[in-house]
């Protein structure tokens, strides 16, 4: 039981760190630089919590904030709970106002996630998804036993639901609190962000995507920001943004709704 607990405490930390951390603050906002290595290991531990193609990911998170609770955000919460949790995965296609040639041209030429996409065919890129997921933790039952095998499955298995059902919540007003007067409904969570590493920050993210910090507020959470600061001081990563700028107006405004200019490096 112990081998089980500490095998799914150490794979949910390092999955949704990879989710954070390489998919989105990395693949989605290039929020930050590092060498290839790096950025592939982050990514190989978000893929491996369930979340099917790098470039179907950034693209598609990329048109959310594009067209964010519009018709043409593709989880929009005016869909409803089945289609904004996870009826938009089962798509066979890209919409046809994302595409990745465009809106991920920095993505698509690179050979290792332009083999996980499959040419843009979004069920087999999702199929090849499981099965390389479940082949790892065949790995891991072959190398250390059930145990550890199994707390990493669970471990990738929820990271994938929380990272679905946080596409709904995060834009209910009910749930949290809005730091930004953003023209979209998102949210901040607190007890979210210690769940997530950060990333249930998330009117503040909306208001500065650019932004590898989602902390701006006296007593806000980012552990993703933490590590991408700890990479940083190991020399793993070249360049940080952090939203340094957003922060003092949110500072100066004393905790006052406040609108400040869109920071992306998109």
């Amino acid at each position: 039981m112990i081998e089980f607990l500490v095998s799914f405490f150490v794979s949910y930390v390092i999955h949704i760190l990879g989710v954070s951390i390489g998919y989105h603050r990395l693949l989605a906002h290039r929020s930050y630089k590092c060498p290839r290595v790096v950025e592939y290991f982050w990514v190989t531990a978000g893929y491996l919590a369930f979340q099917s193609s790098p470039i179907w990911w950034a693209t598609m998170h990329r048109a959310h904030h594009r067209y964010s609770d519009t018709e043409l955000d593709p989880h929009a919460n005016l869909y409803g709970w089945r289609r904004s949790i996870y009826g938009w995965i089962f798509d066979e296609k890209y919409p046809d106002h994302v595409d990745p040639k465009k809106c991920g041209k920095d993505l698509v030429d690179d050979p290792f996630y332009k083999f996980l996409d499959r040419g843009g065919r979004v069920q087999e890129a999702h199929l090849l998804n499981g099965v390389l997921c479940f082949l790892f933790r065949f790995a891991l039952l072959a190398l250390f036993g059930l145990p550890i095998a199994l707390g990493s499955l669970c471990a990738g298995l929820l990271m994938q639901q929380v990272t679905l059902i946080f596409n709904k919540i995060s834009h209910m007003q009910i749930f949290g609190y809005r730091n930004f007067e953003t023209t979209d409904d998102s949210v901040n969570m607190s007890w979210l962000s210690f769940v997530t590493m950060g990333e249930g920050l998330h009117n503040n993210h909306h208001a500065n995507p650019g932004s590898a910090n989602n902390a701006l507020a006296k007593g806000e959470f980012d552990l993703s920001y933490m590590t991408i600061k700890m990479m940083k001081l190991l020399g793993l990563t070249s360049w940080v943004n952090d939203g340094s700028a957003a922060k003092r107006s949110l500072n100066k405004s004393r905790m006052t709704p406040v609108k400040v200019p869109v920071e992306s490096n998109l």
